[in-house]
């Protein structure tokens, strides 16, 4: 039997978001990615379309301290067309985790879209831990902003940039609501 002479080909994916900010959820899917690939390249978003709470620079940082440890995951921040960074990556793959049937008509959509624009690209979905099927980048903004305790919910390397913006994290120092009656307004 002849050797095998293919070249040993790195299987890279790109995991693409807003990643504003990142959270457990997306932590759980890059680990699971990593079961998966070699590398795992997080290509954080610039989106103009979305309106994000942190700019483009603080969202590459908060990715970046939450897998320092991890050697074989990248952090790179991007505009334009996803295909586009994934062929600069030398990518062939998406990597998309999903949280509950609703999100699946948008993925399949952008994976669709994405294999129109480059074949040569697959997108794999993950779902996402039961324990995170909750979990959503909009949801922690809207409770950290209103001094819930998201904590348990996001990396430790997030949590003093949601105080930074004043977003109390701790329960011990929530801030009381202030209570409107309607006929005051």
């Amino acid at each position: 039997m002849k050797p095998d002479t293919k070249p040993n080909i790195e299987r890279i994916a790109i995991y693409p978001g807003t990643f504003d900010p990142v959270t457990l959820g997306h932590v759980d899917v890059v680990q699971r990615g990593l079961k998966l690939f070699d590398r795992v390249v997080i290509g954080v978003a610039a989106n103009p379309n979305k309106q994000p709470m942190f700019d483009l620079k603080t969202r590459l940082s908060m990715v970046c301290e939450t897998f320092a440890d991890e050697k074989r995951i990248q952090a790179v921040a991007f505009t334009g067309l996803l295909v586009d960074l994934a062929r600069a990556q030398q990518a062939h793959a998406i990597l998309r985790g999903l949280r509950a049937a609703s999100d699946f008509e948008y993925e399949f959509q952008m994976a669709t879209m994405n294999r129109r624009l480059d074949a040569d690209i697959e997108t794999m979905f993950v779902m996402a831990r039961e324990d995170y099927t909750f979990v959503s980048s909009r949801f922690i903004r809207e409770i950290s902003s209103m001094g819930g305790d998201v904590s348990e919910l996001v990396p430790e390397a997030v949590l003093p940039h949601l105080k930074c913006r004043g977003f109390l994290c701790d329960q011990n120092i929530r801030t009381p609501h202030k209570h409107v009656n309607v006929k005051d307004l």
